[in-house]
């Protein structure tokens, strides 16, 4: 907790990160804040003013921006409390990257060229087109190492004109940057200027977990790791999903991967003998249709299990020339999938109108038009539609 005074306080909007409606509230400036705003690869910090939420903080110059959405009175004292849970979480990660980012240049010479920090893993992008597991596996072994060395992280200011500047490891200053340099030290592994949190000393990173690389930018790779907490939680996420496959699948966790690969090569032959079974009921139903001898012009059918396979099958098999057919297939009242087949000029008249009833989109050409609808439950105003078309087309009519 830290006691200071309200500067200004101004109406503002805020973009949720999200995306979404912009939220309305105020800017305020403090004479002095806690609250880190986001800047150099970190997020922002979050808190309380009093007892009003910190929404968000952002940089203007040298100045911290606190958003909230109740006005504070210019003047007025105020006690801020600091989300200490996020912030630390923050410092494990940033001071983390520092390290990795350290030893990956001794190690292998690659050179971190940027780098974020993420809700649930951070990514280190590296000057580097490719990393061997080995090379990982020992990058890995080595950070960890130095966290159990109880490495001291220290936190020291030099002057603009300092040569020492020179010397130490940096991206860049931002371009409205003033007055001293921030420089972070890991006692003899790194000095690097940075304007973020970090953990005083290595061993509170507790461990750092590397989860791979990932294809960057143009001959870069992202490296995918997890400090302090975030590991414990990983695992402790792994565990759960480890004790709930064990339920499920009545085998130890070594045997998880087998039994997943018979599962699916059993699916795999039962999707193939249902797919066979499917594309023999569309035929019997064509030629059930065929057999009677008093043909209809009209022939409708709906079937919960199925695809646009099966209804064209049963398209091809009873023909078109002289047949209208309407087919569905899907959820009864849910969404789902429509055929309309036969006379060419009848199909493209109504097409269209078929897939407005049924609340889809569709397309066709040379007699057919299929597409998805949202309404299945409208099948029979459909129905009613093509009866009267056919109705009018007829000699009698």
């Amino acid at each position: 907790q830290f006691a200071t005074r309200v500067v200004s306080c101004r109406a503002a909007e805020l973009r949720p990160e999200g995306g979404g409606e912009a939220v309305r509230g105020f800017q305020v400036v403090l004479e002095d804040t806690i609250l880190f705003p986001e800047g150099g690869g970190q997020p922002d910090d979050r808190g309380l003013i009093g007892d009003v939420p910190v929404l968000r903080v952002t940089r203007r110059g040298p100045e911290a921006v606190h958003f909230v959405q109740a006005a504070l009175e210019p003047g007025a004292e105020v006690l801020l409390s600091l989300d200490w849970e996020r912030r630390f979480d923050h410092m494990q990660q940033h001071s983390g990257q520092h390290l990795i980012t350290a030893i990956a240049e001794q190690m292998f010479g690659f050179k971190t060229t940027s780098w974020e920090l993420g809700r649930q893993r951070s990514v280190i992008e590296l000057d580097t087109p490719s990393m061997t597991a080995d090379q990982i596996e020992g990058l890995e072994k080595t950070v960890n190492e130095k966290i159990r060395e109880r490495v001291p992280v220290m936190v020291r200011e030099l002057a603009a004109e300092d040569p020492e500047i020179e010397t130490v490891r940096s991206r860049g200053l931002p371009d409205d940057h003033v007055g001293p340099v921030r420089v972070i030290d890991i006692e003899g592994i790194d000095s690097n200027m940075c304007c973020g949190t970090h953990v005083s000393n290595l061993s509170d990173l507790q461990v750092i977990k590397l989860l791979g690389t990932e294809k960057g930018k143009k001959n870069k790779i992202n490296l995918v790791f997890l400090a302090g907490n975030r590991v414990l939680k990983s695992i402790e996420q792994s565990h759960s999903t480890e004790k709930a496959l064990t339920s499920l699948l009545k085998n130890g966790p070594g045997e998880h991967v087998e039994a997943v690969k018979r599962l699916q090569s059993s699916v795999k032959l039962l999707q193939k003998n249902n797919l066979n079974l499917l594309r023999d009921i569309a035929v019997l139903i064509a030629r059930d249709f065929k057999s009677k001898p008093a043909g209809s012009q009209l022939f409708v059918l709906h079937r919960k299990e199925g695809d646009s396979e099966f209804m064209n099958i049963i398209a091809n098999e009873i023909g078109t020339e002289e047949t209208l057919l309407f087919l569905t297939v899907g959820d009864e009242k849910q969404a789902g999938l429509f055929l309309l087949a036969g006379p060419a000029e009848a199909v493209e008249n109504l097409g269209p109108r078929v897939a407005e009833l049924l609340g889809g989109k569709g397309a066709g050409k040379r007699g057919r038009f299929q597409g998805k609808a949202t309404k299945m439950s409208r099948r029979g105003e459909v129905q009613a539609l093509l009866q009267e078309f056919i109705s009018h087309q007829s000699p009698e009519a």
